[in-house]
């Protein structure tokens, strides 16, 4: 018999999300201040995608890393595959 293991992350798709722009912790340390614009579009760009992660923790975690911004708050659902 071939049992084959298959492990999966559960799916979280964003809902809604507010980042940290006025964060000093930000990955761009020239100074930079990011725009209106800008944080309109990261924000934008960031709800509605599917992401694969662990856990809630994990899901802010990844995003973080994603974007280069702290997350203040999030509301998402979970997806099923």
């Amino acid at each position: 018999m071939n049992v084959q293991h298959l492990s999966h992350m559960p799916l979280f798709q964003v809902t809604e999300i507010e980042f940290d722009f006025d964060s000093d912790s930000e990955q761009f340390d020239d100074g930079l201040i990011i725009s209106d614009e800008d944080q309109i579009a990261i924000t934008e760009e960031t709800i509605g995608q599917i992401w694969e992660a662990d856990d809630e923790t994990d899901l802010v975690d990844e995003i973080t890393c994603a974007t280069g911004w702290l997350v203040k708050s999030i509301n998402f659902r979970y997806v099923l595959s």
